[in-house]
């Protein structure tokens, strides 16, 4: 079967968060069920660098402003066909965001002249390749199954919600220049309160819709989380699922990291130590043997960094100490630098995201906070539970999914991996951390919960078995 997955990002070409982990990691993981992808990026400045010369396999005269071109071949690993569109896509920089970090102001049109040349493609643009199924990611997709449906044919599609805040919301304006027809532009396709929505046209006429996790599906079609899309996809709950993200077991590997200092597994643990040296020396942190909290995050009120920052004089006082690596919301960053500035040597900081650092993180750290008020699926919890380095997660969409909270019952049957608390807030953040400080203390029982969380199945092969499965029974139903 040929799959066509359309995303705006795809490690290790261009990251900026998890999609581009999962997008990276899919292709590989089908191909033992018989799935062959082939990845549609847009042609930012590091995609055409990976792909070199390639091969132009298709070409445009004006495409949203200007000529462009499909260029096919191997980049790192991934079997891609970029969008080469310069006057959209050759910018340096954040692919997502301009110098002045606000939102590309012709995002819509960057987006929408993917998500066409996408819809191209499943319907044969490029000779001798005509994908089964269509798999599109998040809004910037989103317009994909749009175009298939408004278009007069094409191959069934999946939809992919990694993070239901961000939909691709523009004003009414720029429909006349989205080539679809005035029909599309109503209750079941893209209006949404007289504005355009992406993500909601993408909702509507996708032929399958997935979230990241279980919990995610099932959290999103209530108020308290669809972010105003809950109806829609009440309405659509029979096509909508949940399966959980793996990771890369080869690149998160703790027993072969190029990228900490002392390599471990679950029978070594004692050489974790090498590592928690190496972290309190990048971080500034007073050496020792006490709990060393770490998080890797992106610093907004979803993933909980205000609460955190609310409670890091507490955390110091307490006698842990936290190393964090992250950026964001200015207002939350100034709060932890001012507190990393109070208790010198108890918590340090390192501004922005680094990829290597992260490895080294989960590798020296005895636990990773995660306090999001909402997670779609998360993957920071995974690399956790892989490098024995204890998640401390709210419970919420997938972190109550994948994390097994160490109560007195799941201690003693000796399948705790971690801790789990709600509601989100400051007191019950710092309850989770004392019940975490209690058990560090009792390094056997500590131990145990480090080789629990490590032997977990955390690869790709059970969710691509869920997504090949999927993507037969809609190929299947098409075709009878």
């Amino acid at each position: 079967m040929k799959v066509l997955a359309v995303a705006s990002e795809a490690y290790p070409l261009v990251k900026t968060g998890g999609l581009a982990d999962v997008v990276g990691a899919l292709p590989r993981a089908l191909k033992p069920f018989g799935i062959e992808v082939r990845t549609l990026l847009p042609g930012y400045p590091a995609v055409m660098a990976a792909l070199g010369e390639g091969k132009a396999v298709h070409r445009y005269a004006d495409l949203f402003g200007g000529p462009a071109r499909l260029v096919a071949g191997n980049a790192k690993g991934l079997e891609v066909i970029a969008l080469d569109a310069p006057q959209l896509f050759a910018r340096p920089g954040n692919i997502y965001l301009g110098p002045d970090g606000k939102d590309w102001g012709d995002n819509a049109q960057r987006y929408a002249a993917f998500a066409l040349a996408a819809a191209g493609i499943a319907r044969g643009l490029i000779k001798g390749y005509t994908p089964d199924l269509v798999h599109a990611h998040d809004w910037q997709g989103a317009l994909v199954p749009v175009y298939l449906k408004f278009g007069g044919h094409g191959p069934p599609s999946v939809l992919t919600v990694h993070n239901i805040a961000f939909q691709g919301l523009f004003p009414a304006t720029i429909f006349p220049a989205l080539h679809l027809p005035k029909e599309a532009f109503a209750i079941d396709g893209l209006e949404y309160y007289g504005s355009v929505s992406y993500l909601k046209g993408g909702l509507q006429t996708a032929h399958a819709i997935t979230t990241v996790s279980p919990g995610y599906a099932q959290e999103i079609c209530n108020s308290d989380f669809g972010m105003g899309l809950d109806g829609v996809l009440r309405s659509r709950r029979g096509v909508v699922s949940g399966i959980v993200n793996g990771i890369d077991t080869e690149v998160w590997n703790p027993a072969a990291d190029p990228d900490i200092a002392q390599t471990y597994d679950a029978n070594t643990l004692d050489r974790r130590a090498i590592n928690k040296r190496a972290v309190e020396q990048r971080f500034g942190l007073e050496p020792g043997d006490g709990i060393l909290h770490c998080v890797v995050s992106r610093l907004t009120g979803q993933k909980g960094m205000d609460i955190l920052s609310g409670s890091l004089d507490w955390l110091a006082d307490s006698g842990a100490r936290l190393a964090l690596l992250g950026s964001g919301d200015a207002a939350i960053e100034a709060g932890i630098h001012a507190a990393a500035a109070r208790h010198k040597g108890r918590i340090g900081v390192a501004t922005g995201y680094d990829e290597a650092l992260s490895h080294l993180l989960q590798a020296g750290a005895d636990s990773i906070l995660i306090p999001s008020r909402f997670e779609p699926c998360g993957l920071t919890q995974l690399y956790g539970l892989r490098y024995g380095c204890v998640p401390i997660v709210a419970r919420t969409g997938g972190l109550a999914d994948t994390i097994i909270d160490a109560n007195d019952a799941a201690l003693a049957a000796g399948v705790a991996t971690g801790f789990q608390f709600l509601p989100v807030d400051g007191p019950t953040l710092e309850s989770a951390l004392s019940r975490a400080a209690d058990i560090y203390a009792d390094r056997d029982t500590w131990r145990a919960m480090q080789r629990q969380g490590m032997k977990a199945e955390l690869s790709w092969t059970r969710s691509a078995g869920a997504y090949a499965r999927l993507y037969r029974r809609l190929v299947k139903r098409e075709q009878t």
